[in-house]
């Protein structure tokens, strides 16, 4: 009979991933507490709390699979995750040591923890749980000079094309420097100046809304080419958003009030943008399915009602002559 549940896994496979996981957890454990003191203290990667919850839902979308090939036996440990489990454990203390590069620390957790999988489970069990243990890079926060260096662009733009719409106001006179927009309305000058700060730059949007386009695209039923549109998608899709909020607050500080471009009226509308992603990611998802037709559906016939009618009478009733 096969197994529907985790709870038939059996105790000692509970027991196995305990102590397994309890290890992990003692090796890593600096890296899991820096990462999660960042989640805690860091806006812009709040949504880490997140990720990992995804990556057990991904897991759990393939429970069948993984019961079916625990009970036929098919997780047979890959001595080839042992050499990559070993490499991985002598790694994480030469980087600390020689290479000293902070990024990798993480990166080398989550990639020992694809090795753990490997040896334990084989390539059977790789097939269904490496997405999960891939998808937990996006609650890795990035070093400091790629944040900057990825946000300073994006700020860029966002400031550019708030001027430009701006300017479209009669009476209104925008000029950008950098990240900064000095506006002049009906010939006063408004201080102090607009600038877009590095909250504004997107990034927060830009790396929530790619680790959930990356889950709805795995977790969506359509062709992969498809899956692939979605996700690139969601790259353009947040700059676009980021786009509209800075342009909504530059004419909400001058038509409206200041005051109503902070504090929380700031944050609430950065998540209003959310609903704009998604509403945006709907759209095309649906666009696509509209468009493209299956090739199961092509070629059915229609549904045909036949009536048929009985060419012999139904014969009279005799009469009695008695």
């Amino acid at each position: 009979m096969a197994k529907t549940s985790w709870r038939e896994l059996g105790v000692h496979s509970y027991i196995k991933m305990v102590i397994v996981g309890g290890l992990f957890c003692y090796l890593f454990h600096n890296e899991i507490e820096a990462i999660v003191h960042k989640w805690l203290t860091d806006s812009s990667w709040s949504h880490g709390f997140l990720i990992p919850i995804f990556s057990l839902y991904f897991i759990h979308q393939h429970k069948t699979e993984i019961l079916r090939s625990a009970q036929n036996n098919e997780l047979k440990a890959n001595y080839l995750g042992l050499v990559f489990l070993i490499c991985g454990i002598l790694f994480y203390p030469f980087n600390i040591v020689q290479l000293r590069y902070g990024y990798l620390r993480p990166i080398g957790m989550i990639a020992t923890l694809g090795a753990i999988v490997l040896f334990l489970g084989g390539w059977r069990l790789v097939k269904y749980i490496w997405l999960p243990i891939a998808f937990l890079i996006f609650a890795v926060p990035l070093p400091r000079r790629y944040y900057v260096s990825l946000t300073m662009p994006m700020r860029h733009l966002a400031a550019a094309v708030a001027t430009a719409l701006l300017n479209l106001v009669s009476g209104m006179e925008a000029t950008v420097s950098g990240v900064v927009i000095d506006v002049i309305y009906k010939g006063q000058h408004l201080e102090p100046s607009l600038n877009v700060a590095e909250a504004c730059s997107g990034m927060r949007l830009l790396m929530a809304f790619l680790a959930l386009g990356v889950a709805m695209a795995y977790l969506h039923h359509r062709p992969l080419w498809q899956r692939f549109v979605l996700l690139a998608s969601t790259i353009p899709i947040a700059i676009f958003c980021n786009i509209v909020r800075v342009t909504v607050t530059g004419f909400i500080y001058v038509l409206i009030h200041p005051k109503y471009t902070q504090g929380i009226y700031h944050d609430t509308l950065g998540l209003a943008m959310l609903p704009l992603a998604f509403g945006l990611y709907g759209f095309l998802a649906w666009f696509m399915s509209s468009l493209f037709i299956e090739e199961d559906d092509v070629g059915q016939p229609a549904d045909i009602v036949v009536r048929r009618h009985s060419s012999r009478r139904k014969p009279k009733p005799q009469q009695d002559d008695t």
